[in-house]
Formats: structure tokens, sequence, C-alpha cells
């Protein structure tokens, strides 16, 4: 008996122990919904968000709906998943890392680091299949630990298992888009041969337009649920040719200039405030003004691959947009397309072209095999100074605790509800607040106990009632931030950041104050001159991290760090004045 069965068998002893506040509504009239996440896309990287790609498809689901501007992730990938699809910070249920690599030596081991979804929580998936959704997974999982992705390792944290009816896509935190290694519900398929004109983005929208006409064939008085999570734009950064071209000599400029263009656009937008300031270029990034011609001829190549990754995946989501117009159920589906952190740095000043976290190509070698960049020849990230243009208008970059790690752009489409069509959302909004949103909005909620197993509390509150109006109050005042030692506090219009140095002691780290009404960029520190309120907020993120997590602080095991151990991610700001 597989495990697809053994979760259908008890299925209804499940459903009969649930217990939840109020009646379901019945299935008819109860919305769609569709998860659309984007990887390592940052902030300003949208059409609809200041950006120079052409994002079309997903623009139009920002003219159908709302664009938030304070919508804030875990700042890395797993996290920030864990905390989506469970509506809890990523700390309580055990994936305040990447998945581990090797099963911990203590089975009882229930750290905030193990990289296991644990048994005591219910998933979104779970929560919406009990009340009669069907429910699709496609794309990236990285919710599995790395020993449960082999031919015969278990499959206690495959997506199957955790709530959905099917799954196809590759369950790491990255493959190559022309070779990926996939999986097929709760089958490791194997790397995919390399084929004339196959990339993985259409193969994964394929996938998706599929199972969702089987879904209406079979189920049509059903809503669906699919969670879609493209590859796009996580390195490899590779795309069709005639997807790159299209951005031949766009980047010429270099990314200090593409950075003050997207900053214009967004405040002309009104995605971020008028008044907002654009900070200083990063620490250690280079200016475009110093690099050498063929530096500059590299690089912005680089870029160019870029953009059309990510012009790609906006044509692929074009046709399924297109197909849920054609199906008649685009209005009464809850689309939310969003970003699982801030733009990547992790290739440091020159970029990677070989591999995405290894490798030491010269400049001159990049330069002879610039045409092989972006194809199946080539795997890889662009320099970080690229990252920072996609974090506009804001400091550093994925991992990073400020806004340019975290912060990540949010649409939310559903034609028959919200009619403030092309509005900015200026609430607060966390990650673990997108599952109790649609709970809501499905007429469900998370129970305290399921099968007589006490739940692990949800932390998120929805956001349903801003989908009708900008004056709505967030759902959630304060919220606490914590990946491998960095921290941040939100209280209310306060935010407070520390930076932890490895093997430092955190008594040691330095913190900076932020009034965010007249800083929307938060790169203004009042800390000298706000002795009180920095205190005040410092007692206020471990009363916080108490609650949430246990211990709520330790130092992360090096080991967890995976590929993403790079440069100056893990130091102080002003200890990062020079170049990787």
């Amino acid at each position: 008996m597989n495990l697809r069965t053994i979760s259908s068998t008890f299925m209804l002893l499940i459903l009969t122990a649930c217990s939840s506040s109020g009646a379901e509504r019945p299935h008819a009239g109860r919305p769609n919904v569709v998860i659309i996440i984007l990887d390592d896309v940052g902030f300003s990287d949208l059409g609809s968000y200041g950006s120079e790609i052409r994002t079309p498809a997903i623009d139009s689901l920002a003219t159908d709906g709302l664009r938030y501007n304070r919508f804030d992730t875990k700042a890395i990938c797993s996290a920030t998943r864990a905390s989506l699809l469970t509506g809890r910070n990523a700390q309580s249920i055990r994936m305040g890392e990447l998945p581990s690599r090797l099963p911990a030596a203590d089975a009882s081991d229930t750290s905030k680091t193990k990289g296991e979804l644990p048994t005591n929580i219910q998933t979104i998936a779970e929560r919406l299949r009990l009340s009669g959704y069907g429910t699709y997974a496609i794309g990236k999982w990285h919710l599995a630990p790395e020993y449960e992705q082999t031919p015969d390792g278990a499959r206690d944290s495959w997506p199957l298992q955790r709530g959905f009816d099917r799954y196809y896509g590759f369950l790491s935190g990255w493959t190559d888009q022309f070779r990926p290694l996939l999986a097929s519900d709760n089958a490791v398929l194997g790397v995919r041969d390399a084929a004339t004109g196959y990339h993985l983005t259409t193969d994964l929208i394929d996938h998706a337009i599929s199972w969702l006409a089987s879904h209406r064939r079979a189920s049509p008085n059903n809503p669906y649920f699919l969670y879609l999570a493209l590859g796009a734009a996580h390195a490899p950064i590779q795309a069709p040719e005639a997807s790159i071209d299209r951005y031949e000599a766009v980047y010429d400029k270099g990314w200090d200039a593409v950075r003050l263009e997207r900053f214009e656009r967004m405040r002309a937008l009104g995605i971020i405030p008028a008044s907002t300031r654009l900070p200083a270029p990063n620490p250690g990034d280079r200016r475009w003004a110093d690099l050498s011609d063929m530096e500059r001829r590299v690089f912005a190549r680089f870029m160019e691959v870029y953009a059309g990754f990510l012009d790609h995946a906006d044509a692929e989501i074009g046709r399924l947009i297109d197909d849920l117009k054609k199906s008649g159920d685009y209005e009464n589906t809850l689309i939310i397309l969003m970003s699982d952190n801030g733009a990547a740095g992790e290739a440091g000043q020159a970029g990677r072209f070989e591999h995405p976290y290894t490798g030491s190509m010269t400049i001159e070698a990049m330069d002879r095999q610039l045409d092989d960049l972006g194809s199946v020849r080539s795997s890889a990230l662009y320099p970080r100074p690229w990252a920072m243009v996609g974090a506009t208008p804001f400091e550093r970059y994925k991992v990073w605790p400020q806004a340019g790690g975290v912060r990540a752009p949010l649409i939310i489409s559903w034609p028959e509800k919200i009619h403030d069509n092309g509005a900015v959302r200026s609430q607060f909004v966390d990650v673990i607040d997108l599952a109790p949103t649609i709970a809501e909005a499905a007429g469900v909620s998370f129970p305290d106990v399921v099968n007589q197993v006490p739940q692990i509390p949800v932390a998120g509150r929805s956001i349903l009632p801003t989908f009708a109006s900008g004056a709505a109050p967030s759902g959630r005042n304060v919220q606490y931030f914590e990946l491998r030692g960095n921290r941040s506090i939100t209280a209310g219009d306060w935010k407070a950041v520390a930076m932890h140095r490895i093997g430092d002691s955190f008594d040691a780290d330095r913190w900076t104050l932020h009034y965010v009404p007249a800083d929307f960029s938060e790169s203004v520190d009042l800390a000298s001159g706000n002795p009180a309120k920095l205190e005040e907020l410092k007692a206020l993120w471990w009363q916080e991290a108490k609650q949430y997590a246990s211990p709520p602080l330790v130092e992360s095991p090096r080991a967890t760090f995976n590929f993403y151990q790079f440069g100056d991610a893990f130091l102080p700001p002003e200890a990062s004045d020079e170049p990787d």
C-alpha cells in the first residue's frame, strides 16, 4: 500500500476528528485558489512594480487586482514556503533554515533548523482538500530533507503527504531549466534529457493547464487549489535565446543607471511614496563606471539573460491566465502571485558562469564564452549589484534581514471580489498571513486539533478586509524575523534590525532603528537618537522569539548553510566594505 492510499484511507477519520470554528460553505461559489511563486525575484523586478522587464501577464493581474508594497517574506526560500503553506512562523515548525541534508542524530530533535515540517501542523492544502478542494502542487518544493529525495528514501515530507492530490516538479532548491531533475507524485523521475525547444517553465505550465482541465471534467462542482512554484528566476538563469535577445543592449547603461530609472518609475507608479529616499549603493558593490569595457559587456549580458528568463516566465503565466479565462474560472479564482524573498546576491561581484555557487572563471573566459550564457551550456547567476537593482529602493538582498532581503512583490487578483482594480495597498503583510486569508476566502478555518493531535497555533492573520479597502487595518501590528542570527522586529510604525557575525556573542550585535512612515526604504538609522525606543523593540523581539521559537536564538550550525555560504551575508554592514 503506497502513501497516497494510506493518506486517502484516513481522510475521513481525519475529517471527523477535525475541530473547526463555524460551518463550511457549500462547494458552489467558493473560489478556486491559485498561488504562483516566483523565485529570487526582487521587489522592483516586475513591470507593475517599476521594472523595465516586460511582464504584461503578471501586470494584468495587478490591473485586475491589488499590489502590496509592504509584504515581507522570510528572506530565504524554504522558510518562506513553509510559512506560506502553514500560516506559522518558520521557527515554530522547524523550517528556520534550508532542509536538512542528513537525518538528525536525535530522532526527537525539534529544533528550529531541523528542516522538516512537523506532523502537528495542518497545511492549507490539507485543510482545503478536507473541505472538497482538488489540490495540485507543481514546480519547486524544497520542503523535504535531502535524505528523502533519493529513489528509495522516505516520502513523509513530499507534497502528497502534506495535502496535495498530485505533484510534478523538482524537490530541491534549484534545478537546470533545460535538464531538470524531476519527480512526479511520489516517484523520482531522474534528469530529463535536454530536448530542442524544451524549457522547464513551459513544462510546468503545461502540467498546470492539463491538470486543471482534468479536474474540471472529473469534479466540475468542486473548486481547486493550485500551488505553482516556478524555477524562475532562481539560478541557474536560463531561457530561450529569443527571450534573452529581446533585451540586447538594454543593460549596457549599467546597474547604477538602471537602479535610478526603476526608482523614478516606482515613485511615478505610486508603488513607493514620493518621499522615499534611495539609499547609497550597498557597501562592497562596485560602481559601473569603475568597470573595464570587458566587464561591462559580460555583466550586461548576465542581466539580459535574467530579464529574458523572467520575460519567458511571464509569457507562460499568461498561458495559464488565458486558460482560466477561457474555462470561465477566472472571475472566481483567487490568484496570489509573489516572490519568496529578495533578489539573490550570492554570486558576488563577478557572478557565476559555470555553476551558480561554485567556480572561478575569469572575466576573460566568460567573455570568450559569452554566447553560451543562459543556454544549456551555462549554469549562471548574475553579479551581486544586479540584485541591488532588484531590491530597489531597499538595502541589501536575499538572506539579509534588511528590506532588500525580506520585501517582495505581492499581487492578489480575485475579480469577483476585488473591485479597487490596480490599487496599491500599504498595509503591513507577512507571508504567514496568506494561508489564513485563503482559508477565510474558502469559508474554512484551521482547527486547533486534528485527529486528536493538538496543532501548533496559526500565527498569521487574514488580510481579506484589505481586498475591499485600502483603509482597512493591518491584520498584524508586530512581526519578528530571524535567520542565521540576523534579526528584525516590526512594531507598528517602527522597525529595528540586527546584524550578527557568526561566532560572536549575540549581545554584540549591531542594531539599527527605522521610522517607516518617514523612511519607506528603511535606510535612515535613528538608533543613536532614540535609545529608549530601540531597547523597547529589542525587548519585544525577545518576547516574540520566545513565543514562536524554542530555543529563541541559537547560532545556526554551518552545516545547514549548504550552498548558501557566501561572502559578507553574515557580517555587519561596516565589515562589508570590500568586494568578494
